[in-house]
């Protein structure tokens, strides 16, 4: 059976819509020197990105282990985004620090996801993409998951 994305209910579309935008932003991302970027680093990056942090507060925010944070966070050290530096106030505890270079590729996400949203406003129309917008903010709201957007704990359901 053949599905076509018109047919799929607003959960699908939405989620679907959001794969493919995020997957146009990682070939942009590639295409400008930041290739070793995944979608699921942003998972980590969203909390450091707030403040530095423990392992521990870390693995507490994401809902996994401390052996699951360590894991991510040595990937993510080998791979040059993030930094320990000693903790100002203990310096038994490390705190994870974003290097330049996640920061930059913050940055550049910010600016890539900026020009697709412009680019869907110039094919759509400013009014339809602001509907839209305001629809699906409405929809996590509804199910309770604004609490979560705001505090950088978004997370893929269980």
């Amino acid at each position: 059976m053949v599905v076509h994305p018109s047919t799929l209910d607003l959960s699908l579309t939405a989620l679907f819509a959001g794969w493919a935008m995020t997957d146009e932003v990682q070939r942009r991302l590639a295409g400008q020197g930041f290739g070793d970027l995944r979608f699921n680093d942003g998972v980590v990056i969203q909390h450091v990105l707030a403040a530095p942090l423990s392992i521990t507060a870390l693995a507490e925010r994401m809902g996994v282990t401390q052996q699951a944070a360590s894991k991510a966070v040595a990937d993510l050290e080998r791979r040059g985004l993030l930094r320990r530096d000693a903790d100002p106030a203990d310096a038994r505890t490390k705190l994870l620090h974003l290097t330049d270079h996640a920061l930059a590729a913050v940055e550049a996400t910010r600016v890539l996801r900026q020009q697709l949203q412009e680019e869907i406003e110039t094919e759509y129309g400013v009014e339809q993409v602001e509907d839209a917008r305001r629809l699906l903010a409405a929809v996590i709201g509804r199910y309770g998951g604004d609490d979560a957007i705001r505090a950088r704990r978004v997370r893929p359901p269980r």
